[in-house]
């Protein structure tokens, strides 16, 4: 999705820049508008170096209607904090500063405000007042909680953690975002196959990748299955995203093809052992003298192209391919031979792309003969990428 975080003049603001963080690292793309107080507490370098965007927070600057055209780019607006003068400013339709014009062009689409103020403003009628006129539009707020306040005092009024903030945002996109309703599979991270009971045949994959795609279709409301490998990742910003974890291929066939018919699409970005030893020793095996080790290996079942086999119509099926020679062409007959609506192709040849990165480079090719390639970049804009490009 794409997100506008509004920051107003509470130094509360100075969590803003975690916020931004938090919501990148979920998928996100991040737009940040200020309040001309707002930059007493927080900087405009820092918040344009966090979202990686100009900063909007002057409505006359650039001689054009931006409170516009950013309306129109962003998806959810989140104000945080929140305070009782936007409050008001919002429930009387007041538009005098770039920030609360944003806000009145944005009554579309949705909008959630993390209320941030000393206990007795909370408190005062007129705010209550002004929360319950700005809840019945529908705008969700979070907080605010009760704790130790900067002005000495305790009480409600201490803005909501921007991991709480980050939790609400999913829960609104759950029945807002463009992927609201939908369940998808995602598969991630290598396999292992066991040789004996310590040693086994792996590769290098991470898990980064398919990770980011799971908490970028989360992020687009859609409910997540994710399937990984061994992997030291953890999913900490989205509840819709079901995780399964699993060691070997065939555990990794087995919870992919149980879950795939009931999805509405599936990316498997795992690199997928093709083979596994015959038989696995249930201790660890010894060296006999001097002579070698003959390891009779067999084929894995095909996951990919079990479920080209099982997709019905209307279900997307995404594949990967990690190539090394004649990518392009190897890329196409996998496309074609696994029945896939598009495969992402990764080049060992293109420096920062494949294992272990935080970074990649791919290309998207459909099999309607589209063709996308994204330049380097982190895992969770290719991932934001592929996303957008299989889903529009």
């Amino acid at each position: 999705m794409k997100i506008i975080v509004g920051i107003t003049g509470g130094i509360a603001a100075y969590k803003a820049p975690e916020l931004v963080r938090l919501l990148k690292k979920a998928g996100h793309e991040v737009r940040c508008a200020a309040t001309g107080h707002a930059l007493e507490f927080v900087t405009r370098v820092t918040l344009e170096t966090v979202s990686g965007a100009p900063l909007y927070s002057d409505l006359f600057a650039s001689g054009r209607t931006e409170h516009i055209s950013l309306k129109d780019w962003g998806e959810m607006l989140v104000v945080a904090p929140a305070t009782a003068n936007i409050i008001g400013k919002v429930a009387s339709g007041i538009a005098d500063d770039a920030l609360s014009t944003l806000l009145l062009a944005f009554s579309s689409k949705p909008v959630v405000m993390a209320p941030a103020m000393n206990c007795e403003m909370w408190a005062h009628p007129a705010v209550q007042r002004n929360v319950e006129t700005l809840k019945s539009w529908g705008i969700r707020m979070v907080g605010p909680a009760e704790g130790e306040l900067a002005c000495g005092v305790s009480g409600v009024g201490r803005m909501s953690e921007p991991e709480e903030i980050v939790k609400s945002v999913a829960t609104v996109l759950q029945h807002t975002g463009p992927l609201a309703g939908q369940r998808w599979l995602v598969t991630a991270g290598p396999t292992y196959e066991r040789i004996d009971s310590v040693r086994f045949i792996g590769n290098y994959s991470s898990g980064k990748m398919g990770f980011a795609l799971a908490e970028a279709l989360a992020g687009a409301g859609a409910e997540v299955e994710l399937v990984t490998g061994p992997t030291s990742l953890n999913i900490s910003t989205s509840r819709r995203v079901n995780v399964h974890r699993v060691e070997s291929a065939r555990e990794m066939y087995a919870a992919a093809t149980e879950v795939f018919p009931s999805c509405h699409g599936a990316i498997l970005s795992a690199a997928v052992a093709d083979y596994r030893p015959a038989e696995c020793a249930d201790h660890k095996l010894k060296k006999n003298g001097s002579e070698g080790m003959t390891l009779e290996l067999v084929q894995n079942p095909d996951i990919l192209a079990t479920l080209g086999g099982m997709k019905r119509e209307g279900q997307t099926l995404v594949g990967f391919a990690l190539e090394t020679d004649n990518e392009e062409a190897n890329a196409q007959r996998k496309l074609e031979k696994k029945n896939l609506d598009y495969i992402v192709l990764n080049s060992l040849r293109d420096k920062g792309a494949g294992f272990g990165v935080d970074t990649n480079k791919v290309y998207i090719i459909g099999r309607d003969g589209s063709r996308t390639e994204s330049p380097l970049l982190s895992k969770q804009e290719v991932a934001r990428l592929i996303i957008n490009t299989v889903t529009s």
